[in-house]
């Protein structure tokens, strides 16, 4: 089976073929393959025990005290290779008694505790024996007489306390072997739906392959359609990254001319505005200063009134006086230089359209993918032989997949699995109805102990009732009696079934304990299988038994330990199994020799980009013009001297308010109507006339500002864009042959890439998805670690562990019964104590005296 999922397999690996290792391998574009169909595998191989999960713990911890060894691979390994009994006197050699003593030593718990099981098992009923025939001749307790004893109230309530405490250890033990018992028949009952799962994963597994393989297969076409379509467009493709990478200097270049043409009509704006603003505030300020004048003069003619020679308006009116002096314009435009011939500087640059040329550079650039186009036509010749050559190879791929007995290998392990899952469907319920033999089995070894139990529980409870501590031993009641002889009928029981509680124990501790020990512990750390990879050990001819039965060659380093663990990891079996080892797969589809002539193919692209021109002369001259213009020749000092400075020496306004406060303090008449209306005036120069001078002054401020900017450095501005477009143009002219070369390769290599993505894509794949494992490694988890340990062993173990306690404190109970059983049973005869005057008391038989005496007997016969 395993060489036909070989084979099965080869499929997956008809496309991971190539070797090619270019020297520069850039991330191609991401291709979309797609998940691999997969269902989801249903079995869960983990088996949780609920609440006897805590005994299961305790048997563990006891094994652990019994067995602390670890598990011995090295003893393993030697004892499996060493062969005894093949020739007389294997056993006395020095090696094998070294071995069989190493053995008896790492197994001498569990030696020492079947010997005490043995023991147990051989003493209990001859010590029975002995013990009924003592009391048949009236020894051992057997005398129907009990003497009288002051401490006989203690002693009696210490046996009962006793026997009761060892009869309740001896119920838990019991109570805890039933319930194991019981959980091995409920799993065996739910058994049935866990092999089914596994057995339905299993068909998952098969019936999935094909359909996973039929996709890997037909991702190709994704691969090639991507190359083609690549190929098919190869100038925009190629252009565009030629484009690219050129526009790393060329646009950055271009942007910058652009900018400082867009500088050049900024300078202009602001130059005119400049013109503009100093003329306007030169007649604003003349108008202005010749209006304040006025306001002055008349207020001055205002205040040479009469009226402000009275005592109450004098000195409001010297205040008023004193501050004529600030009514005056603060800013003197009329001295700042002038801006035109700057200005026709730059309007002679304008008359060429610098922003035209540079937008002509533009759109030489941006017709790089078109040069490509028109020069790589050539490549077009080529696509339809890299087209068959891709189709040829997909055709390859087709023929392979129907060579392979695909189908037929699947069909063959479909009916092994359905054979399989018909022969577990007709001998299940054989496994069930023998379990049932079983548990009804232990459950008579339990209800043994059982009945044992009801024996002592009756006589604890009758003999604790029917007690009448004033009663003598021979007028004892018929309930205390009865308490006795159920006690004593315990203990013959307890000797009767002991010894065979005892054998059941002793083998299933033995059988159990060494199965947790030697199966399951080394299973769950995967010792185990470092045992079954030990070399030669299964095979003494193979190093590897695995690989030598797979691939018939013992030296490939397979392992049950990893294909174990890569099979819980749910990677795919091709990764698993190591199946590369059995076919050749680089020799099986080698599109190397494709994909050079792909490469050369695409490798004799030539392509010239010389009729690309950035910025011509004129340009360049246009901006070495703007350079020279003069701007920053101007005396930006000056003029931001004066821009700094208010309009007038004082706010009008706050001057005019001030005014009116002042005429609001004289008395009602002329002179206060007449300095009310000055200031009203003064506020109309203000509105009308410095309110615009401060609009240009702003306007005239931003524009000397932007100059002042624009004119910073200039010409180092001006000679790095020209020096910029130059590279970028030299880059294009002399450079462009090397960067073509370099994205051409960058292509060639993406065309590659796809190839090599999918090839990766597929390898991944089968190492993780396809015919993923899982379901194997499940079959070995519900098989061992479930079936064998987590179902039978623990179970075995838990029920030996209940009952063998449940049988060891059996001689306890026994003794105190047997003690206790005196305290209850009615006596034949009990201690006399007469009042005769020699002073002698003691007990009487009635043979010392001849004669019956109803008095002093009982009819109760000997047990």
């Amino acid at each position: 089976m395993a060489v036909e999922l070989c084979l099965l397999l080869l499929l997956f690996c008809g496309s991971t073929i190539s070797e090619v290792q270019p020297i520069y391998k850039p991330p191609p574009g991401t291709l979309d393959f797609g998940f691999v169909p997969a269902k989801t595998y249903d079995t869960g191989a983990y088996h949780e025990p609920g609440a006897i999960g805590i005994l299961f713990k305790i048997v563990h911890a006891f094994l652990y005290l019994v067995q602390p060894n670890t598990f011995p691979q090295d003893l393993i390994r030697k004892l499996a290779q060493q062969q005894f009994g093949n020739t007389q006197g294997d056993y006395q050699k020095p090696e094998n008694v070294v071995l069989t003593l190493q053995a008896i030593y790492y197994e001498i718990g569990f030696i020492v505790s079947a010997a005490l099981g043995l023991l147990f098992i051989l003493l209990l009923p001859l010590v029975g024996l002995c013990f009924c025939m003592c009391r048949c001749c009236d020894n051992c307790g057997g005398e129907m007489h009990q003497r009288q004893k002051k401490n006989a109230d203690c002693q009696r309530s210490c046996f009962a306390t006793f026997l009761f405490v060892a009869s309740l250890i001896i119920s838990v033990g019991v109570l805890c072997a039933y319930a194991a018992n019981q959980h091995l028949t409920n799993q065996v009952r739910g058994a049935k739906k866990l092999v089914n799962s596994n057995f339905k994963d299993l068909k998952i597994f098969l019936n999935d392959t094909p359909a996973q393989i039929d996709y890997l297969v037909n991702q190709y076409n994704t691969t090639k359609d991507k190359a083609l379509s690549d190929l098919n467009n190869v100038g925009p493709v190629l252009g565009t990254r030629v484009q690219e990478q050129l526009g790393k200097e060329v646009r950055p270049a271009l942007d910058a001319a652009l900018t400082m043409a867009g500088a050049i009509r900024e300078t202009k704006e602001a130059l005119e505005n400049v013109s503009v603003s100093v003329e306007v505030l030169q007649e604003g300020t003349e108008r202005l200063h010749a209006n304040l004048t006025d306001v002055k003069m008349h207020l001055s003619n205002t205040l040479n009134d009469s009226a402000c020679s009275a005592a109450q308006a004098a000195s409001t009116c010297n205040i008023i006086r004193n501050s004529l002096a600030q009514l005056n314009i603060n800013a003197n435009f009329s001295g700042l230089p002038g801006v035109s011939s700057q200005l026709a500087k730059i309007n002679d640059v304008l008359k060429i359209d610098l922003s035209s040329l540079v937008q002509k550079g533009y759109a030489a650039f941006n017709d790089t993918p078109d040069l490509v186009v028109n020069q790589t036509r050539n490549i077009l010749s080529a696509v339809p032989y890299i087209k068959s050559v891709l189709e040829s190879i997909g055709s390859n791929i087709t023929t392979f997949t129907r060579a392979l007995p695909v189908q037929k290998i699947l069909a063959d392990l479909m009916v092994h699995l359905t054979q399989s899952e018909a022969y577990v469907q007709d001998y299940f319920p054989l496994v069930e109805q023998y379990d049932f033999y079983r548990w009804l089995g232990c459950l008579i070894l339990c209800c043994m102990l059982v009945l044992i139990l009801v024996f002592y529980y009756l006589g604890l409870l009758c003999g604790t009732c029917g007690y009448d501590k004033h009663a003598s031993p021979t007028t004892r009641g018929c309930i205390s009696n009865t308490g006795g002889n159920f006690l004593m009928a315990g203990v013959g029981f307890s000797f009767l079934f002991s010894w065979v509680l005892m054998i059941v124990v002793v083998l299933t501790f033995v059988t159990g304990g060494n199965v947790e020990k030697l199966v399951c512990e080394p299973f769950e750390d995967k010792n185990l299988f470092k045992v079954l990879d030990t070399p030669y050990l299964l095979n003494k001819h193979w190093k590897n038994y695995l690989a030598g039965v797979i691939f018939k060659n013992p030296n490939v380093n397979l392992t049950f330990e990893k294909v174990y663990s890569d099979c819980k990891e749910n990677k795919g079996i091709y990764t698993s199994l190591h199946l590369e080892h059995l076919f050749n797969i680089n020799e099986l589809l080698n599109i190397s020799m494709y994909t050079e002539d792909v490469a050369l193919k695409i490798e004799h692209i030539q392509i010239n980009l010389s009729k690309i021109i950035l910025l011509d002369e004129i340009g360049k001259e246009n901006l070495l013009n703007f350079s020279s213009s003069g701007i920053d020749g101007i005396d930006f000092s000056a003029y931001l001297t004066e821009i700094n400075k208010s309009v007038t020496k004082v706010d009008l306004l706050s001057f005019a308010n001030d005014l009116e406060a002042r005429a609001d303090q004289l008395p009602k008449g002329a002179l206060e109507n007449a300095l009310k209306g000055h200031a009203n005036n003064i506020r109309m120069i203000h509105n009308q006339q410095v309110v615009p001078l401060e609009q240009a002054m702003s306007t005239l401020n931003q524009s000397i500002r932007l100059l002042k900017r624009t004119s910073s450095e200039l010409m180092v501005k001006v000679k790095n864009v020209i020096s910029a477009v130059n590279a970028a143009q030299d880059l294009i002219n002399n450079n462009a042959s090397q960067v073509i070369v370099q994205e051409t390769k960058k292509y060639m290599d993406t065309i590659i890439g796809y190839f090599e993505q999918y090839t990766e894509w597929v390898k991944e794949s089968i190492s993780m998805e396809v015919a993923a494992c899982k379901p194997i490694a499940n079959v070995i988890d519900t098989a061992v670690d479930i079936f064998l340990c987590s179902y039978i062993a623990d179970s075995v173990n838990t029920f030996w562990f209940g009952l063998g306690g449940s049988s060891m404190f059996l001689i306890p109970a026994i003794i105190f019964a047997v003690k206790l059983s005196k305290y209850y049973r009615r006596m034949d005869t009990e201690d006399v104590y007469d009042d005769t005057g020699n002073g002698n008391n003691g007990y009487h038989k009635e043979h010392l005296y001849g004669i019956h005496n109803p008095v002093f007997t009982s009819s109760v016969e000997q047990w």
